[in-house]
């Protein structure tokens, strides 16, 4: 399941422009998916909902996604890849285009991982949950990759073990996508080499997406002297997270 095999941008750019109903959906670039989700079928000849539609419908015996697949927990609506990826044994990349409908301006992305052929759950998580800052609320072409994410910890595996990573995205209204990679933990030198051509930071003007830092606080009142404070150390420590987090990606 080759990333950019899987990804067929030319076929994608096709569907979308024929596409009418507006919504937020994401396309997993790196290291592939388990398929094309980007799917809503099942509503009425007008495009409306039918009356009493679940997340799934099943028509004839055939399902259909009258909201999208991609909302469908835990893989967008896909079963398991009889094709795996490939995927370092010591952590490999990520990279997402996190803005093929409309809803993307802010998103939260949460990337986790479940263990075996089937997972039973994705509890395993890759990386801490990340806010994007896309260049616009409507589609956009941009792409970020993560090119080093390491295997959660104390959690050791073996080359030909099979693992899924499920990636989580957010919208603005608060609706999450999902989609999944399943992959089997090969040597990294058995895996394609990661690099701009197959998992890129968008540096173009309208296609460039920033990282928002994240953080919690019990109470507004308590918050204030922190937030207000020019001295406080952790308004210090925010050029250091925000390096942190630039030094993962590619420039």
């Amino acid at each position: 399941m080759d990333g950019l095999n899987m990804l067929r941008l030319p076929s994608l750019i096709a569907f979308l422009t024929t596409w009418s109903l507006v919504a937020a959906h994401t396309v997993v670039t790196y290291p592939g998916w388990r398929g094309n989700n980007l799917i809503t079928n099942g509503t009425t000849v007008s495009g409306a909902i039918p009356e009493g539609s679940l997340g799934i419908n099943y028509v004839d015996g055939q399902p259909s996604y009258p909201y999208g697949m991609q909302w469908q927990y835990p893989c967008g609506g896909m079963p398991m890849s009889r094709n795996r990826t490939k995927w370092p044994v010591t952590g490999g990349a990520i990279g997402v285009q996190p803005g093929w409908f409309s809803g993307h301006a802010t998103a939260l992305f949460y990337i986790n991982m479940g263990f075996g052929n089937e997972p039973m759950n994705y509890s395993h998580n890759l990386v801490p949950v990340f806010q994007i800052a896309g260049p616009s609320n409507s589609f956009y072409h941009g792409s970020f990759c993560l090119p080093r994410i390491s295997l959660p910890p104390n959690v050791t595996v073996n080359v030909g073990d099979n693992a899924t990573i499920q990636i989580i995205e957010t919208a603005v209204h608060g609706a999450a996508l999902y989609n999944c990679v399943d992959i089997t933990f090969a040597e990294p030198e058995d895996v394609p080499q990661v690099n701009r051509s197959n998992c890129e930071n968008s540096t173009l003007q309208g296609e460039k997406i920033g990282f928002n830092l994240l953080y919690t606080t019990p109470n507004q009142e308590s918050a204030a002297p922190l937030l207000l404070s020019g001295s406080n150390s952790f308004l210090a420590l925010l050029p250091a997270l925000a390096g942190t987090l630039a030094a993962s990606l590619w420039v």
